[in-house]
């Protein structure tokens, strides 16, 4: 009604005042400078994408992770460690800028890192679809996590590639994936660093998420994944959750509540469509008890895992939006977790500490694997509002 009368209200004005007055912005009559000027207040727009004072962090973050990338299309870590599961994850921050395969800024270091994990798929009887390389000792014992991230990345550029050849390798790549990730399942439903042939019969709560999540995209991507695997692995979480105070066990074997693995089940539950599922709402309360909103800082017990607690954090408290919160426990909710609040209060606190070439520093435990894990994490976090990739989707 407002907008209507906003209209009408310019039509007038420009009808009624006389050219003169119109030129010289007379004292009686609204001039039309000052007409577009209230119209524009009446129909205020929400700033769609990353809030504008983000963006440049966000740029110069993204422009000095593609400067890290090897000439053969790899990232990795310090000491060279992890280049499977930093070189999908470092394409997967570029694909969120808005980056393909067909075109954008960074299309040539998506290319490559593709190229390069492709080159990296196990073909023999024992591995057959195993997204790494086992045989480097940076990986031998946890090549689990890079075969989930490479699945994860592969999947968010499977729909993107625009070679029909190169697109029916990516879809037997990743069939293949899901196979060798099915097999590698333990009994229980969880995953471990190695696959259920030549690790044990273990399982471990995050690598346990990360083949979750995976399994997902290649889902979302169109990939066959069977059922059976995503219920053992829902089954499992429920499994591990600590019935006095809500939290996922970092093992079944353990019984350590962990922070990080709780809120990554909570965003394999809301991946799933599990918005209102009992054990996923008391692992969102166990967050929200245990991550205190100010400065996204942690209680120093968890101290070393804050990157890995906000990775998958932000993205709950992202699908979460402004009145989920409200919609999973009720109106009169106290206290309701909201995602413009918190990214406020983390995103101030990232910039802050953002150093000038973009990377970012780790913080506790995970500051031997370098900036670049750090950097990649931060990155992912702040364009969730980009909205571009399935798996993160609201």
């Amino acid at each position: 009604m407002r907008s209507t009368i906003a209209v009408f209200f310019l039509a007038t004005a420009v009808l009624v005042i006389p050219t003169a007055a119109r030129a010289q912005g007379g004292p009686d009559r609204p001039s039309l400078t000052a007409a577009l000027s209230w119209l524009g207040q009446a129909q205020p727009k929400e700033e769609k994408g990353i809030p504008k004072k983000y963006r440049p962090a966000v740029a110069n973050a993204l422009k000095w992770i593609a400067k890290q990338q090897r000439p053969d299309g790899h990232w990795e870590a310090t000491g060279g460690k992890y280049p499977v599961a930093m070189t999908a994850m470092s394409g997967l921050a570029l694909l969120m800028e808005g980056s393909t395969p067909r075109g954008g800024k960074y299309k040539d270091h998506i290319r490559k890192a593709t190229e390069w994990l492709l080159a990296r798929v196990q073909t023999d009887e024992q591995r057959d679809g195993l997204i790494g390389n086992p045989n480097n000792q940076e990986e031998s014992y946890r090549y689990m996590y890079g075969h989930g991230f490479g699945m994860l990345f592969l999947a968010s550029v499977y729909g993107e590639e625009p070679d029909k050849k190169k697109q029916a390798q990516l879809r037997d790549v990743l069939t293949k994936a899901v196979v060798y990730s099915a097999q590698a399942q333990s009994s229980k439903g969880g995953w471990y660093y190695t696959s259920k042939k030549e690790g044990g019969d273990k399982d471990e709560g995050s690598v346990t998420i990360t083949q979750v999540q995976a399994l997902r995209a290649c889902k979302n991507a169109g990939i066959v994944v069977p059922s059976e695997a995503i219920k053992k692995a829902q089954d499992y979480l429920k499994l591990c959750t600590n019935p006095t105070t809500g939290a996922v066990w970092y093992s079944w074997i353990s019984k350590q509540d962990r922070v990080a693995i709780t809120a990554a089940a909570v965003a394999c539950a809301f991946n799933s469509g599990e918005y209102k599922d009992e054990h996923g709402k008391k692992w969102l309360k166990y967050c929200k008890q245990n991550i205190p909103e100010v400065g996204g800082v942690l209680q120093a017990a968890n101290a070393g895992q804050f990157e890995y607690t906000h990775y998958y954090f932000a993205q709950c408290v992202y699908i979460l939006g402004e009145d989920r919160w409200g919609d999973l426990f009720g109106a009169d909710e106290k206290g309701a977790v909201t995602w413009k609040q918190y990214r406020q209060k983390l995103f101030d606190n990232l910039i802050a500490k953002q150093n000038q070439n973009g990377s970012w520093n780790g913080n506790g435990g995970f500051s031997s694997v370098g900036p670049l894990y750090t950097t990649v994490i931060y990155a992912t976090i702040m364009q969730l509002d980009n909205n571009l990739l399935p798996i993160y989707e609201r």
